[in-house]
Order: C-alpha cells, then structure tokens, then sequence
C-alpha cells in the first residue's frame, strides 16, 4: 500500500490520474509518490516554507497550488544539486527523479492547476553507458544444477523460477504476478504482465515446460491463503510468493553455487536471459525488445555491446583479415 496521508490534494490527484489514467503500475505509482514527496519536502525547505532542514521532519500537507506557482527551473536544478552534493546520487538515480518531476508538472501545467510548466526545459542527467552484469553460459548450467539437486522443501519451486529467470528473461514483479491460468501448456507460452500493466506473450521452451510441471505435481492443492489461490509460486505461508522471497531464494542458490551474491542478484538473472538469447540464439534485436517487454529500443541495445567475443570474430572474418 501506497502511504498517501501526509500529501497535499494536488499530489494525490497526480497519483490517482498516473494510476487509473496513464494506466502505470502499482510500482510505479509508488515510485512517483516517493519521488514526488522528497521533492516537495526539498521545496518547502527550499522556498522559505519551514524552519526545518531534516526532509524527514517536514510535512508537505500544507503546501498549496499558489506555492507550486512559484517554483521555477532553477528551483528543480538545485534538488538535483542537492541530490549530488547530499547524497551522492547516481546520475540513473537522477534522472529517474527528473522523469517524475517533469511528469508531474506537466500534469499540473495541463489540468490548469498551475499558470506555467517550470520542467517543460528539464534536461535528464546525463547517463554514461553501463555494461550489464550477468552470468557466463557457465555459470548458469552451475547454477541450475545445483539448484535441481538441492535438498530444500522448495527445491522445485525455486528450479522452476530460477529457469523462468534465465530463459525468459522475465522480471520479478512479473514472476511474482503469474497465475496458473496464465500458462497455456497447449501452445507452449505464459502471458505476463510488464511494466506499465501491458501484457506480453512469451513462448516456454523444454526446460520452462519441464520445470513448470514437476513444480505443479507438488505444489500443495489445499489449504492455500484466501486470494492466492490462482498464484503459481506460493511461499511456505501458502499465499502468493512476495518480491523479497523470490530475492532471498535467488540469493541463497547463488550462494551454493559459488557465485557472487554483491554480484548477481534476481536482476543479474534478467540481464544473463538477454545476454544468452543475443549470443547464442540469433535473436534479432526488435524481436529480443518484445521479448523483454522494453518500451524502447535503446534499452535493449545494452545487450548488443557486452559479446566481445562476437567482435573479435567479426574481424577475424573480416574478407581483408588474411591478406
């Protein structure tokens, strides 16, 4: 649940709009309302609006319209300053901020709640490319066999999901969504939900269909929690498995396996699927976006800068590389 008590009435009708209109994920909403919070927080500080310098202690409750009014573009460069200079703040951690910001005052500018829109000039902080983290084909054969001869209780959930992970390239909230409604074993392929609550279709190959079905032979059949009973993964409590359990198993298989667990996280596992299908499987870039769910093409570009070695071999077959 989103906490919502202390906010202005503008900001929580930016929220109520990003959720029922834009249609944004639960998660996103969240992370606008932290976003957003913060920032305003900063403004009252900021503007003169409070005695207090801890944004932990300030209450924005009473910040009105007129007061956002007032706020400029140079009022928005100096929380980001802040961010840098307080906080050490990444330029990804930034930007992200930036994009909420933006959003919102836009909503503000377009709902005629304020005269002029001070982000309408924002600039995103730039971003230096950054080459993902991810297992070698190695290390993910590793990983999978010691999780498939693990002796835990939840020895085949935790293969199941570790094998979605890695074949599909699915992302946490997705797994964590899975209904067992939502797998159509007929036609080989599982609908999920992405960000942005827009539904993909991703085709299960052997080992997805093989590990889903030895997990759905165990799993238990009764005594489920009021509301999970559609879950795929259920946790040991009997309801539908949580973000932090599906990270603490992850976590826990890295650990037997040998593998960097400061590393590798659930995330690492996205980013290893990506990686995996670009290099051995001869996936064409847009077709490899659908498959991850990626709004933009430039994110899923990332995984076409880490396979050196299929440099090295474009220029070893290089035409001109014998004379």
């Amino acid at each position: 649940m989103i906490n919502t008590d202390g906010n202005p009435e503008f900001l929580n009708s930016f929220l109520d709009y990003t959720a029922t209109i834009l249609n944004k994920s639960p998660n996103t909403v969240k992370e606008y309302n932290y976003d957003l919070n913060r920032f305003l927080k900063y403004l009252m500080y900021h503007l003169k609006l409070t005695d207090k310098k801890n944004l932990d202690e300030i209450c924005i409750h009473g910040l009105t319209l007129e007061n956002m009014n007032k706020v400029t573009l140079d009022d928005i460069h100096s929380y980001l300053f802040y961010l840098t200079n307080t906080f050490q703040s990444k330029p990804a951690t930034r930007a992200r901020k930036a994009a909420s910001i933006r959003v919102f005052f836009k909503y503000l500018s377009q709902k005629g709640l304020i005269d002029q829109n001070p982000a309408m000039n924002l600039e995103t902080p730039k971003l230096g490319k950054r080459i993902p983290k991810y297992l070698s084909l190695d290390d993910s054969k590793k990983l999978l066999a010691v999780a498939d001869s693990d002796d835990d209780r939840n020895k085949e959930r935790d293969y199941a999901i570790l094998t979605l992970f890695l074949n599909c390239g699915i992302r946490l909230s997705e797994l964590v969504g899975i209904n067992i409604k939502d797998i159509d074993f007929s036609e080989n392929k599982l609908n999920v939900i992405g960000k942005g609550n827009k539904e993909r279709t991703i085709y299960l190959n052997k080992a997805c269909l093989n590990a889903l079905n030895t997990y759905l032979s165990i799993r238990p059949k009764t005594g489920i929690k009021k509301g999970s009973e559609d879950a795929l993964f259920l946790s040991e409590r009997l309801e539908r498995i949580s973000n932090r359990t599906v990270q603490y198993a992850v976590k826990q298989e890295l650990r037997k396996a040998g593998l960097d667990t400061t590393k590798y996280s659930v995330h690492k596992l996205r980013h290893t699927a990506a990686t995996l299908m670009y290099k051995y499987g001869n996936v064409d870039i847009r077709a490899l976006q659908e498959l991850l769910g990626h709004e933009s093409i430039s994110t899923t570009e990332i995984y076409t800068h880490v396979d050196n070695e299929q440099i090295r071999n474009a220029v070893e077959d290089n035409p001109l590389a014998n004379l």
